[in-house]
């Protein structure tokens, strides 16, 4: 979604910055700064960066909560019938950015829930201060990762809740895009 995302900001006329992690997805515009990253903490060192010169954030990557509290330099060869791994949990991004927004600025969350959705995504909307949040459908076919359509539900800060169609995602992004548009109008 990150990258239908970009690629209609772009055409748009918005300046982006496409802050991804390891994919096999192409992406070419002018308008498009691209910043590769391989772990949840340079995706956070590079939000973190380039967040404080924009208007708005996009945050629909789907970032690790946990990492290794160590990482192997080797492959572990298997010795015994069970391993445990130690988990450390990764910056919160979102949390983070909306720390820092500024009265100017609008940021767009991301939620994938598996029960009570609408409920957990109007928690998230609020605990990460975000201006609006895409809930993303699980239950409906054609839908989420791994397809190029989607069903969302777009909440604002204001509650306004709009449910939309499975679409293909060039045009959810559009939609995406209209509501970031309309918050960014009443701020300025």
């Amino acid at each position: 979604m990150g990258f239908a995302l970009a690629a209609e900001a772009a055409q748009q006329g918005a300046e982006v910055v496409l802050i991804t992690g390891p994919v096999q997805l192409h992406i070419q515009h002018p308008n498009i700064t691209r910043i590769d990253v391989v772990s949840a903490q340079q995706m956070f060192e590079a939000a973190m960066q380039e967040f404080t010169s924009c208007d708005a954030a996009i945050l629909s990557a789907a970032v690790a909560d946990f990492t290794p509290t160590v990482v192997a330099n080797k492959k572990i060869k298997e010795k015994q019938s069970s391993l445990t791994i130690e988990l450390t949990p990764t910056p919160d991004i979102a949390m983070h950015i909306g720390a820092i927004k500024q009265p100017h600025q609008v940021v767009c969350g991301f939620a994938l829930e598996t029960h009570n959705a609408l409920e957990h995504a109007q928690a998230k909307l609020s605990k990460k201060n975000f201006d609006c949040i895409v809930l993303n459908s699980l239950t409906d076919q054609g839908a989420g990762f791994g397809y190029d359509t989607n069903k969302i539900t777009i909440i604002d800060v204001t509650g306004k809740t709009v449910e939309y169609e499975l679409k293909k995602k060039t045009e959810v992004a559009k939609d995406i895009l209209l509501t970031l548009a309309t918050l960014i109008q009443t701020k300025n």
